[in-house]
């Protein structure tokens, strides 16, 4: 039944409508540029299931009713356990039921998994991160091992199990990383959380100061062994009772609320060894190398999702007598913003079918590095944009223009802030040749197409003739980041936007939204679907 619109006082006009169900492949033609070459009727089908006003109420709610630590039971025996909102779970079962985590490993293909991310981003993203690092474990755990081969198979299947159950009572499993500890940060070599060989395997003690989905059945996790710091594979629960894994609090988020994140220490934990004694940096990187797809990818989903919030809010919405979609400044606006978006998602997904080629493995690398940080940085800018575009609205808990805002850091913080990704970006470059090379080619692609893009290669060579100091590299990393998005519109999109980007942003013009060169909003516009 339909709201009531007459009210005592007034009668309610000039407001949007409720979006109600949509479809998001159907209206999304940027999707379907950018993910031809994916599972298209697997898309299609998580699409029509993500835009239900039923997925949108369930987001929602699981944003609202935050994760609850339960740390005793009534009799003070521990549980350690964090209860979610039903709406978690149901995200958790679309997703991973779908094969989220499982689609690259079991024939599917990491470029259909970045689309996924794409669109569970644009309704629920807190949900993304235990799915996403389900997803990374796997080149991590398999061949390392018995046990870590026998976690990899049940990681791979495509279903959700929130039982609190050992491996062997679960049909499938999710995984988690505990890296972080409170001296070392970033700097993993000082962690000092610590591992002893027993009769029974291995036992390791310490804290860790930050554990995303600390409900996962397992964990990897870093720890001094006697032979250097190394990778451990701890499992939640055992065949005889749960792990000495012990909750300490919940950490209180900006955003990301849905989901939760810990800090947790190891009171002699039982755990088996992930590769070899004090190779434990280059066996998680490994982890670390997939999700840092996801946090390349998720902005993009963001910047969707609120460009086709404030879309719609300004196609039925007027002022001084004209709707907002045709006021010449609205257009130039959002049409500046679309090519943020536009040119994030290009990126992310031309990494991500790197990720599907074994001889394109020199770009997947640096690819995906230059894909977070620039990616990561456009996203809360064309969020805030899109607020200001729907006015108090855009504020309100009432649309979801709050939480996409709130959610808009977390993927440039997570695994490696935008400081981090730039050093890793000038160390890939100066040690790996396949890096080097595979960037060079990307760039030279473009040239010849579109005469801004030429000049502004010219003037990147000039300006950087050899590997830039540590302090430039975030002026550098932007730069190329900029120039890979302008070579990869070229390749995979309508020439009309590839020509807007590169004239508003190759030329050093104001970030300001609307504010640089004069573009054609129209066949930009076109690229946030049908109006509805």
């Amino acid at each position: 039944m339909e709201p009531r619109s007459n009210l005592p006082t007034h009668d309610v006009t000039n407001q949007p409508p409720g979006r109600g169900d949509g479809d998001l492949w159907a209206c999304d033609p940027v999707l379907q540029d950018h993910a031809h070459g994916g599972d298209t009727p697997l898309l299609q089908r998580q699409a029509q299931a993500l835009g239900t006003a039923q997925m949108a109420e369930a987001a929602r709610q699981a944003n609202r009713q935050s994760p609850e630590l339960r740390l005793f039971d009534a009799g003070g025996r521990r549980l350690d356990e964090v209860r979610f909102h039903p709406a978690y779970h149901d995200f958790l079962h679309l997703g991973l039921g779908s094969g989220y985590a499982s689609g690259p490993w079991t024939g599917g293909s990491h470029l259909t998994h970045a689309a996924m991310v794409y669109l569970h981003s644009q309704v629920e993203p807190g949900t993304c991160c235990p799915m996403t690092m389900t997803y990374a474990a796997v080149p991590a755990l398999r061949g390392v091992g018995v046990l870590g081969d026998l976690w990899a198979s049940k990681l791979s299947k495509p279903l959700y199990d929130p039982s609190i159950a050992p491996l062997d009572a679960k049909a499938g499993v999710t995984l988690g990383m505990a890296m972080t500890e409170k001296q070392g940060g970033s700097d993993v070599r000082a962690n000092t959380t610590s591992a002893a060989r027993t009769a029974d395997g291995w036992r390791l003690t310490g804290h860790k100061w930050f554990c995303s989905a600390p409900m996962s059945d397992g964990f990897l996790t870093l720890a001094q062994a006697p032979g250097g710091l190394t990778c451990f594979l701890v499992p939640r629960w055992l065949e005889g009772g749960r792990n000495a894994i012990h909750i300490l609090r919940l950490k209180d988020k900006l955003g990301n609320r849905s989901n939760a994140s810990a800090e947790i220490e190891y009171h002699g934990a039982l755990a088996e060894s992930n590769g070899d004694e004090g190779d434990g940096i280059r066996t998680i990187l490994q982890m670390v190398h997939h999700t840092r797809l996801d946090t390349a990818t998720a902005p993009a989903g963001l910047m969707r999702a609120a460009l086709g919030h404030a879309h719609h809010w300004v196609s039925h919405r007027t002022a001084f007598q004209k709707r907002l979609i045709d006021q010449p400044l609205m257009r130039s606006v959002l049409a500046d913003l679309v090519l943020d978006w536009e040119g994030a998602t290009a990126l992310a997904f031309r990494v991500a079918g790197a990720f599907d080629d074994p001889t394109q493995a020199g770009f997947a690398r640096i690819g995906v590095a230059l894909a977070k940080f620039l990616n990561n940085k456009l996203a809360g800018r064309v969020i805030s944009e899109a607020m200001e575009v729907m006015g108090g609205m855009g504020y309100v808990e009432d649309t979801p223009l709050p939480m996409l805002y709130r959610e808009a850091p977390l993927n440039s913080i997570w695994e490696g802030s935008g400081n981090v990704i730039c050093l890793d970006i000038r160390r890939s470059l100066a040690r790996d040749p396949s890096c080097a090379e595979a960037l060079e080619a990307a760039l030279e692609e473009g040239r010849g197409r579109i005469k801004s893009y030429d000049l502004a290669l010219s003037r990147y060579r000039e300006a950087w003739p050899g590997s830039p100091s540590e302090a430039e590299a975030r002026r550098f990393a932007a730069q190329t980041a900029q120039l890979l998005t302008a070579a990869t519109l070229m390749q995979a999109g309508p020439h009309e936007i590839a020509e807007s980007f590169c004239a508003t942003r190759l030329s050093g013009s104001s970030s300001i939204a609307g504010s640089g060169p004069a573009i054609a909003p129209a066949p930009i516009l076109a690229r946030l679907g049908p109006e509805v």
